[in-house]
């Protein structure tokens, strides 16, 4: 099973979360009740749907890790699965994701573009 298999299969289990098809027409995404949370675009690599607030907030946080790409111009980060704290980044972040997309629902559901993987 690869890593991103095994991330999707933890984190579709959470009541928060359905899959759905993704926006951008590539791999698997998963969605929450208001916005598209993850795109799983191949075997080690995913998009994260973290907002603007949510990547300022953590920024040099993010920079230092070698797992996380950032795309200066998108609200989603694109992080690289290799091993399982990879796996352990993801589902934090993803909890973050879900976290800030409750606090402020997009009512257009993801009008912030497409993800990094386009």
């Amino acid at each position: 099973m690869t890593t991103a298999l095994r991330a999707m299969t933890q984190l579709s289990s959470w009541p928060d979360l359905a899959e759905a098809p993704p926006s951008c027409g590539t791999g698997r995404a998963l969605r929450s009740a208001g916005a598209e949370i993850a795109h799983f675009h191949s075997d080690h690599s995913v998009d994260l749907h973290l907002t603007a607030r949510a990547i300022r907030r953590f920024q040099d946080e993010l920079k230092n890790s070698t797992a996380v790409r950032l795309d200066p111009d998108s609200d989603w980060v694109t992080i690289h699965l290799d091993c399982d704290s990879d796996i352990d980044l993801l589902l934090t972040l993803a909890s973050v994701a879900l976290q800030v997309h409750q606090e402020q629902p997009d009512p257009d559901g993801a009008k912030s573009g497409c993800c990094n993987g386009r």
